[in-house]
């Protein structure tokens, strides 16, 4: 999986969990609809960390508390593809 995949799925998951729309969530995040558009659709690869920090908050957790969970914890970024 890749690591935008990765980003995708987390923020999908916390979405769901707590019952919010994308839409809703660059409301609460104050992250433009676009630049959401564009990571939920792979088109931003690496979000800044500005951008992560804002929708972290928005989920009521800490940038590290966002990205703390496991599937980003094994993730390796030697293999990762070049192209």
């Amino acid at each position: 999986m890749k690591y935008e995949d990765i980003l995708i799925k987390r923020i999908q998951c916390l979405c769901r969990e707590r019952g919010y729309s994308i839409n809703y969530l660059s409301t609460i995040s104050n992250v433009s609809q676009s630049t959401l558009d564009n990571i939920m659709r792979g088109q931003t690869k690496n979000p800044g960390v500005k951008t992560l920090h804002r929708i972290a908050l928005a989920f009521n957790m800490t940038l590290s508390e966002f990205l703390d969970f496991q599937v980003l914890n094994d993730y390796s970024f030697d293999e990762e593809e070049i192209g």
